[in-house]
């Protein structure tokens, strides 16, 4: 796991570090300058012909040190000083003194010439306003120069919290940060200014972020055995749950059997598909594993046996939002006490009725759009400001909600928000969020709690997509692609 982190809570890091733990700050930066160094030569980086454009502030502080560890190891350097002078922090101060003590003379305007790196250290993490004037004329004027591109702990112009662009920002090749990675070169679009990002120990520990339910979190492949359940030696199907959808109008025996086949792949013990009575051939043939209990038309008590019967209830996929779909939705979500996800036309129903899930033990799977309907505000704001529309869910209603995009989110009452980064492009097809549905479902099943099975569930999903996309390429994987990739993600695990 990994700690996404906002400007905010980078100071703080930076500020424990030096006042409690007695780290100096140019230490910090002296830091800060070697790694960098170090990750520029390890990326193959020509560093021959290096220009260094530097702000007032400590982010300019770096790339002044950056410049007189590149000097001393041989290499030509061009330092641009382009802050304001009255300005600058008194670690900046220092390391210019430094470097033209060193014999590196520091200009003002960046030079018509050949550079091999552009290396940007003008703003750092703290720009929370559109840049204008002077320094959108530099950045830009970096980008068009040739030669790669680096980066000092985010591009210059990239919101560090939320990752827009403000107004311009600087596109690297390279992004080398320190401690955690920040939030903003992982949201879109900052993660495509960012290029590659490396994360590098300057000596803040990350650790001191871990009981803070305010700072963002992130999956890596090697968590992913601590978060599946693991299978017993002594187990029957029962130990792995039993799974009610409510799933597939006539016609939509697709989603139905993608989320159901999905939930078998990830483990769930048994399932049976509540589904439109035309759905029952074609599922019963596509999936003779699960238990098909058709219907004509709204039937209260034998939809109520149905919950029951089951451990965990998922409902939504391909329902429509017909008169007997508002029924089987309605009724549901008032009887149902078990574990429930909500997906797709469940969510569009819900709309309409949101005082239904309060206080709840649901976990709600909106994409943006449906997210817009859910709680009336335009997908442009909730893009924007997606976790304060997820977290204000939550806080509303109860629930837990994993807001779909390509950076997902998942909110839960009083718990850290978790981002995902797993995942690619190619899973941008219909059916995906179905087999979404299906993951979320099993792990419920397999006893996981609505927020983990949320957060394990999505970076799974990823993972599957990753893998499918490296069997077949960005274009052409399917969601059956991705049910048929989970398997294989979960094999490696078991092996590793």
């Amino acid at each position: 796991m990994r700690y996404l982190l906002t400007e905010k809570q980078m100071r703080v890091g930076d500020d424990r570090t030096i006042h409690e733990f007695g780290v100096p700050s140019m230490v910090l930066m002296e830091r800060a300058a070697l790694k960098s160094v170090e990750v520029l030569e390890e990326a193959g980086m020509d560093c021959s012909e290096v220009l260094v454009v530097c702000g007032s502030g400590n982010n300019g502080g770096d790339g002044f040190a950056i410049a007189r560890l590149l000097h001393l190891k041989g290499y030509n350097v061009y330092p641009v000083f382009v802050g304001n002078e009255t300005s600058r922090s008194e670690e900046t101060k220092q390391q210019m003194g430094i470097l033209e003590k060193y014999g590196v003379s520091i200009g003002n305007t960046i030079e018509k010439r050949e550079y091999s790196v552009i290396i940007d250290a003008v703003f750092g993490i703290g720009i929370t306003r559109e840049i204008t004037g002077h320094y959108a004329d530099v950045i830009k004027q970096m980008n068009r120069l040739r030669g790669g591109k680096a980066a000092i702990d985010i591009p210059s112009g990239i919101h560090a919290a939320g990752g827009q662009v403000m107004g311009t920002a600087f596109r690297a090749d390279l992004t080398v940060t320190f401690a955690c990675e920040k939030l903003g070169t992982v949201l879109f679009p900052g993660c495509e200014y960012a290029g590659r990002t490396v994360v590098t120990d300057i000596g803040i520990d990350p650790r001191m972020f871990e009981n803070d339910v305010t700072v963002c979190h992130t999956y890596e492949l090697s968590d992913l055995p601590f978060l599946i359940p693991r299978r017993r030696v002594n187990s029957h199907k029962g130990t792995y749950g039993k799974v009610l959808m409510i799933t597939g109008s006539s016609g939509m025996a697709g989603a139905a059997y993608l989320s159901a086949k999905a939930a078998y792949e990830t483990g769930a013990g048994l399932i049976r598909i509540y589904t439109a009575e035309e759905n029952q051939t074609v599922l019963q043939t596509l999936l003779p594993e699960a238990i098909i209990k058709p219907y004509a038309g709204y039937d209260r008590d034998e939809l109520r046996r149905c919950i029951d019967q089951a451990d965990v209830v998922a409902v939504g996929c391909g329902l429509g939002k017909s008169e007997t779909a508002v029924k089987l939705l309605t009724e549901t979500v008032s009887y149902c006490k078990k574990p429930c996800i909500i997906d797709a036309d469940g969510i569009n129903i819900l709309s309409e009725q949101k005082e239904l899930i309060k206080g709840g033990n649901f976990l709600l799977t909106p994409h943006l759009k449906e997210m817009s309907r859910l709680i009336k505000q335009p997908v442009e704001e909730i893009a924007a400001k997606r976790f304060e529309a997820a977290g204000a869910l939550v806080r509303d209603t109860g629930i837990v909600c994993v807001l779909k995009d390509a950076r997902t989110v998942v909110a839960a009452p009083e718990q850290p928000n978790y981002l995902n980064t797993s995942g690619n492009a190619a899973m941008a097809k219909a059916g995906a969020g179905d087999v979404l549905t299906g993951i979320i479902t099993a792990l419920l099943a397999q006893g996981m709690t609505l927020s983990g099975a949320g957060k394990a569930g999505v970076f799974l999903h990823g993972l599957s997509g990753d893998a499918a996309s490296r069997k077949k390429g960005s274009y052409s994987v399917s969601a059956t692609d991705l049910t048929e990739a989970i398997s294989n993600v979960l094999k490696k695990m078991e092996e590793s």
